[in-house]
């Protein structure tokens, strides 16, 4: 007689064919609170849109594909010749045709432009974050781009484009362009000062001739680099065209592609120039200074991007407990469990609410709001970035062994989740860059204390941790050696400000007595008992 061996029971349905962006309240919420009246029936339904686009099925299986089949190197044709081209998958050009068709490109002249962007960063991370990066340095080149005018008016709408124009040929014959960046070289790392790589002053005005290398070189197939070299007059900012306005290649040689960890859809390449065409960007000499708006603008899509993998990672945790039954009864309902859930998603709520309100001070462009930027993104690039990773494994771990396997998705995440925290300086960059704000340039503390203390009174954990912070502040002596200790504290007083300003009572509650007070353990899932965590879980599930 027949029977039945494989019936399959208590597992949960794919977490597919839903609105990303919708199913988040926190991010909804925040677009709500920072988006102008005006613009907001569009951008919500700008952002819906992309939202079932992230959680399509198609989609999906095109991230899939895309870190399934990583880019490949070719360095010359089947004659000989040099072409260093690098191949994708189809999937990860139909991914990024996607995110440069929904603006991630274009903010910076569009009305709540940044905060539209951000929420879509967070949402389309969710997909895919290894398309993420061409995405951040097309929109990042801008205001390095604009300390130069006839450069910002030849290059800025292109880099604007809609169109995702893929193949190299002159930047003037295509609909759209992508920008990459190359800062670090062996010898030197974060220290960019120590870069050797020479620019030699060619008879053409602002052109100059590169010989040298880069160690990271982002999105190698892009149109154009932003890079740094030393000029006679000192360290300066380039623009390094991937292919001439005579439709000749540039000289730009790909050794090799990194064999990377996490974000493997992506290319991060090393490459060498030898006698590369470069135009200057900005003065001589002041290569920093130049390209600094760019670092800032792509460390808050740092924050952007482990803000949406966080909110992805508990967004899957929430519904696979919500579904998987155990010991009698769903996962989601045994207070241990619950426990753990509700801590995930307050940390993710908190570092959603705190990228949307930075990306908020960009739109708002005054001078308090710029001194803010100064000091917040750095400290948030810092926090957030290191949050991301042991979140993202404790997400996997309440699927079980079904979030240790590939098809989850979860393990992709993983590998994807340390990289923020490297990227655009490591942490000790970022807490580094924190003091020299604190010590050098005092309206960047009182922006900070004047956006902290609007929250004053509101709860006495908070009021607490303000008064703890301020004695720190007040003595510097020794303060490098402390400077990761008070830049994490910078960053959860900031986003404890906001969520008891913003954030329903339960998830402000959990966050004051867990991040500020002391009334928590050491790992995820030791919230005290005594909060309404079963309202903490509802509000963070994907899907009813």
């Amino acid at each position: 007689m027949a029977r039945t061996t494989h019936t399959v029971t208590n597992q949960a349905p794919p977490l597919v064919q839903y609105d990303v962006f919708t199913a988040d309240r926190a991010l909804v919420e925040a677009v709500e609170r920072h988006l102008d009246p005006e613009v907001m029936q569009e951008g919500l339904a700008e952002l819906s849109a992309l939202g079932r686009t992230t959680g399509s099925a198609q989609v999906q299986e095109w991230a899939a594909q895309a870190n399934s089949f990583p880019p490949r190197l070719r360095t010359h044709d089947r004659y000989g010749h040099r072409i260093d081209e690098v191949d994708f998958h189809p999937a990860w050009h139909r991914l990024l045709g996607k995110g440069v068709g929904a603006g991630l490109t274009a903010a910076w002249d569009r009305p709540g432009g940044h905060v539209r962007r951000a929420a879509a960063f967070v949402v389309w991370t969710q997909a895919e974050a290894g398309n993420g990066c061409p995405l951040s340095m097309t929109h990042a080149a801008v205001p390095a781009l604009r300390t130069d005018p006839a450069l910002a008016a030849e290059w800025e709408p292109r880099l604007a484009s809609r169109v995702y124009d893929r193949g190299l040929r002159p930047a003037h014959r295509k609909a759209g362009v992508l920008f990459g960046m190359g800062m670090t070289e062996k010898q030197g790392g974060s220290d960019v000062r120590a870069n050797t790589t020479a620019a030699r002053r060619l008879a053409e005005d602002g052109a100059y001739e590169l010989t040298g290398h880069k160690w990271f070189c982002s999105a190698p197939m892009s149109d154009g680099f932003l890079v740094l070299a030393q000029a006679p007059d000192g360290l300066t900012c380039f623009l390094v065209p991937r292919v001439l306005e005579d439709g000749s290649r540039n000289v730009f040689l790909i050794q090799r592609l990194k064999d990377k960890l996490g974000n493997r859809s992506n290319a991060s390449a090393e490459v060498e120039f030898d006698g590369t065409w470069a135009r200057r960007v900005g003065e001589e000499g002041r290569g920093v200074r130049t390209i600094i708006g760019m670092v800032a603008a792509t460390r808050l899509d740092c924050v952007l991007g482990s803000a949406g993998l966080m909110r992805q990672a508990v967004a899957q945790a929430v519904h696979h407990c919500t579904h998987r039954e155990a010991f009698g009864g769903k996962l989601a309902d045994k207070p241990l469990m619950r426990n753990v859930l509700a801590d995930l998603a307050v940390e993710s709520e908190a570092a959603t609410t705190l990228a949307l309100r930075l990306a908020a001070a960009y739109d708002d462009g005054g001078e308090q709001e710029r001194a803010l930027l100064r000091i917040a993104v750095p400290a948030a690039k810092y926090w957030v970035t290191k949050r991301c990773a042991p979140l993202v494994v404790e997400a996997a771990e309440c699927l079980g062994g079904n979030g240790y396997v590939e098809e989850s998705g979860l393990p992709r995440l993983v590998r994807e989740s340390p990289l923020n925290s490297v990227w655009e300086g490591a942490g000790n960059v970022q807490a580094l860059d924190v003091l020299r704000a604190l010590t050098r340039e005092p309206a960047c503390l009182d922006a900070y204390l004047r956006e902290v203390g609007k929250a004053r009174g509101a709860d006495h954990r908070l009021d607490a941790a303000i008064r703890e912070l301020l004695t720190d502040l007040a003595d510097l002596q020794g303060a490098q050696a402390r400077a990761r200790r008070l830049t994490e504290r910078l960053a959860l007083v900031l986003q404890g400000s906001l969520l008891v300003r913003f954030a329903p009572p339960e998830v402000a509650d959990a966050f004051c007595a867990s991040r500020l007070g002391s009334d928590a353990g050491l790992a995820f899932g030791t919230l005290p008992h005594t909060l309404d965590l079963a309202s903490v879980v509802d509000r963070a599930r994907p899907v009813d």
